[in-house]
């Protein structure tokens, strides 16, 4: 009998655990979902605005993400990818892939890969957006927002601001992508 009850204890204590670990789990995807529609809303109306003007789209490869390619108002680069994502961890990353003679910017094919890669450093150091490389080697600029202050709306709209400034940034990292002088902005 004692079997019994103890069988039976360990059957109800496994289904309340399974039972809030699939609450927990629904929660976190319900606010995963939330958060979406707020940076929706805020892409929508803040894209259009003057020295935004920028149209994101939801991505077809990944429903977390938001896309977009700026191409007017550039100079010195051919365009700009921008990849706008909500993580699992409650977090919006911004990623912004400069592109220079109609190709990622890679440090595996820079002419000059460790200069472009101290350039990077230095430009985080000084810049709002801070720089990177992902795992293929392309570098983009970047910002990530954690949201356990709330949904930050206004300071998206600041970093959608700082995208077409990044230009000026390929201008100088010229000399470590090809060799050709930098430029000027």
């Amino acid at each position: 009998m004692k079997l019994l009850f103890l069988a039976i204890t360990l059957s109800i204590v496994s289904m309340i655990s399974t039972t809030a670990a699939q609450t927990a789990q629904d929660d976190a995807a319900a606010a995963r979902r939330a958060t979406r529609e707020k940076l929706r809303q805020v892409l929508t109306t803040s894209g259009p605005k003057k020295g935004i003007e920028l149209t994101f789209n939801q991505s077809t490869k990944n429903e977390w993400n938001f896309v977009c390619v700026k191409r007017n108002g550039l100079v010195n680069s051919g365009s700009m990818e921008i990849v706008i994502g909500i993580s699992k961890d409650n977090t919006i990353g911004f990623r912004i892939y400069p592109s220079y003679n109609g190709n990622y910017i890679n440090i595996e094919k820079a002419r000059n890969g460790a200069g472009l890669m101290r350039a990077l450093l230095n430009l985080s150091d000084k810049n709002f957006l801070f720089w990177g490389a992902d795992d293929g080697g392309d570098i983009f600029a970047g910002y990530t927002f954690t949201l356990e202050s709330g949904f930050p709306d206004k300071a998206i709209e600041i970093v959608l601001y700082s995208i077409a400034p990044l230009d000026k940034f390929v201008g100088d990292m010229r000399p470590f992508i090809d060799g050709s002088n930098a430029t000027a902005n």
